[in-house]
């Protein structure tokens, strides 16, 4: 991997951290659900015109639309508006061991002992994170939770669904997660396209960068890395995305890093790499 692929990596995970932090201070302005609204009908808008699918692929970009589209940015985008950037940063990390645990329970493969071992250093992570005076309430902790299930879902679906331009699958399922979210806002959101008429700047360039930046920009690169370089050379450099969050969360919103949350994040995260060694040198290990 050479070195402006390196810089390009840690610059889109940088752009997601930033990411989580906008929209922190954009559901201030604007609901949850609304903006997550908003955010798939301008990805829609610049990439589904440009992107034809066949009929074969419909099915399985719908179910993408559900589990990537309404439910992991959904839930991600209320638990923004409950709790801090930095915590839920860490906490959506749990999607990789659950992919793994799902991956297991699918497609028959085996976990091995470092990856029991890395799945249960992120329960550990999660236990000392409790302890801690920011980690968030019942509600919020299950949204994350479901937001980080969605994302492993994805995964699964990812890998049995056939071939796909990424940019297609990201506008198509933007698309049909739109009528989703839509009925979402309406039943939970009271007017809710009313705030439009007070949202501030904070309020619309959360929804610009998510969709523009975050979506079209940082995934496009991400893909297009994922593409010249080996998988595991490029994903690792996802586990920057929290790191990213807790220093700009403290930058911008004083969040406080004590101690447990340092400890429970690292535990965390030393638990996701070791979930996401290659299958082969996790076997040999274990």
């Amino acid at each position: 991997m050479s070195l402006t692929d390196k810089l390009l990596a840690a610059a889109v995970v940088a752009c997601w951290s930033a990411n989580l932090v906008l929209v922190k201070l954009g559901v201030a302005e604007i609901p949850p659900l609304l903006m997550s609204l908003l955010r798939f009908m301008l990805v829609a808008a610049l990439l589904v015109p440009f992107r034809p699918i066949s009929r074969q692929q419909l099915p399985w970009i719908l179910l993408v639309s559900i589990t990537f589209g309404a439910m992991h940015f959904g839930f991600l985008f209320i638990a923004l508006g409950l709790t801090e950037a930095g915590t839920s940063a860490v906490l959506v990390q749990l999607g990789a061991p659950i992919a793994s645990l799902l991956a297991c329970l699918v497609f028959r493969e085996p976990l091995g002992v470092v990856r029991a071992a890395g799945l249960f250093m992120t329960v550990v992570g999660v236990v000392v994170l409790a302890l801690g005076p920011t980690f968030p309430g019942p509600l919020v902790l299950g949204l994350l939770v479901a937001s980080a299930i969605g994302w492993a879902i994805t995964n699964l679906v990812v890998k049995l669904m056939p071939p796909i331009d990424a940019m297609a699958l990201t506008g198509w399922s933007a698309l049909f997660a739109i009528p989703q979210m839509a009925l979402a806002t309406a039943l939970f959101e009271d007017h809710a396209w009313a705030s439009l008429s007070g949202a501030g700047w904070h309020g619309w360039i959360a929804v610009v960068y998510s969709a523009l930046i975050s979506s079209v920009l940082a995934y496009g690169i991400w893909y297009r890395l994922l593409a010249r370089n080996a998988v595991n050379a490029v994903v690792p450099y996802s586990m920057l995305n929290p790191v990213f969050a807790i220093g700009l969360g403290a930058l911008v919103f004083g969040e406080t890093v004590p101690a447990l949350k340092l400890v429970g994040t690292l535990l965390i995260l030393s638990g996701v790499v070791l979930v996401l060694l290659p299958r082969r040198i996790a076997v040999d290990a274990g």
